[in-house]
């Protein structure tokens, strides 16, 4: 099969869920025999590494702006992939954003799949205008797209809820790692293992890091509280962040981390926090659960898709519960171990070669659909 991606910045080593997403997909899918080509933005990936684990890496210009970056490079890949639609079976498009083009690539003759990774236009950073863009995407994407996808079970159900069609649930992925001793990280930043707080994102407001960076504050311990991330065009509230800890020495901003470095921060952490306000399916989250880290998450319903312990939740934009869990988790030893084995609990459903194996058939079932016309469900795949 010969797909064509878009939506994504690129990778490898590009932060984001998506990026991710992708990344840990479309390396699986080329040693299944699949010929991908993603359509990367410069400025993001090493132009000269043009191929990754197998994918072809395609950077296309866009203008670095957030209100105008994602849409130009996709409505620029969606017209090259047109002038070379005989090169290509399919289209997967990923994000709302990007989604607003559907239509015009199914005018070319291509079948369109879409992955909603979340509902984008709820995120605090766009304008009206803005918003509205990205309802349009949502609604263009999940109406013409030959088969569209969720990646979790709130957003298949407010998809179908809404546009009355048949959404398909294939999760995000984790990899089951190998847990990495204590290392150059570590000594970097002069963190002791089992002794610190991790939380990793990028640095966007609806991730919440001001509410866990304004609750850990008052906290008196010798702990360190670690966020691993940083803002893909610095803003205001990177700025922000910055200015709220760079006077408290127990609060330490990594900036951009690649894989390997991000797992000895997660193999030698007390506890994961996720103080965010919006997710599809939070990467992050799973990531620290295949460390068998204990969690703590606000209850967004993502979250609570995967997170079904009370103490291991705090109401949304809560700082006192927020500072309340984190000095009980901190100063009580017996809760970290109630709250582990979480290995056990993304190792099955989560697993990218299955969630691989799945995207496959559905591509397989678009090209070569049943007598009757129709794309087979997936609730017949293995």
């Amino acid at each position: 099969l010969r797909i064509a991606i878009l939506g994504t910045k690129g990778f490898p080593d590009v932060q984001g869920g998506i990026e991710r997403h992708c990344q840990e997909l479309y390396r699986r899918l080329a040693l299944m025999g699949c010929k991908v080509r993603v359509y990367a933005r410069k400025g993001y990936v090493n132009p000269e590494k043009t191929v990754f684990d197998g994918v072809e890496i395609f950077p296309l210009w866009t203008v670095r702006r957030k209100n105008l970056e994602a849409i130009i490079h996709t409505f620029l890949g969606a017209v090259h992939i047109g002038l070379h639609k005989n090169s290509f079976d399919l289209v997967h498009i990923h994000a709302v954003g990007p989604s607003i083009l559907t239509p015009l690539v199914r005018l070319f003759g291509l079948k369109v799949i879409v992955t909603n990774h979340g509902p984008d236009y709820d995120r605090p950073k766009w304008g009206y205008f803005a918003k509205m863009i990205l309802h349009l995407g949502e609604f263009l994407g999940t109406r013409y797209a030959t088969a569209v996808i969720a990646v979790s079970n709130h957003i298949k159900n407010m998809l179908e809820e809404k546009y009355g069609r048949e959404v398909f649930y294939i999760p995000n992925g984790v990899n089951i790692p190998m847990k990495v001793m204590p290392g150059s990280i570590l000594r970097k930043y002069a963190l002791k293992e089992k002794g610190y707080v991790l939380a990793v994102g990028r640095l966007v407001r609806e991730k919440g890091f001001h509410d866990l960076i304004a609750a850990y504050a008052d906290i008196v311990t010798d702990w360190k509280l670690v966020i691993a991330g940083g803002a893909d065009i610095e803003d205001n509230y990177s700025k922000e962040l910055k200015e709220m800890t760079e006077k408290n020495c127990h609060i330490v901003m990594t900036g951009v981390m690649n894989e390997n470095d991000l797992a000895e921060l997660y193999s030698n952490a007390a506890l994961f926090v996720s103080p965010s306000y919006q997710e599809g399916l939070p990467i992050t989250v799973l990531e620290a659960m295949s460390f068998d880290l204990p969690v703590l998450v606000s209850n967004i319903p993502p979250h609570m898709e995967l997170i079904t312990s009370d103490f291991c939740i705090f109401p949304t934009g809560d700082v006192s519960v927020l500072k309340e869990k984190l000095h009980e988790f901190i100063k009580t030893p017996s809760y970290r171990e109630t709250i582990l084995n979480n290995k056990e609990l993304v190792k099955d459903e989560f697993d990218w070669d299955h969630i691989s194996i799945k995207i496959l058939n559905i591509y397989r079932d678009m090209l070569f659909p049943d007598k009757t016309g129709n794309v087979i469900s997936t609730n017949t795949i293995s």
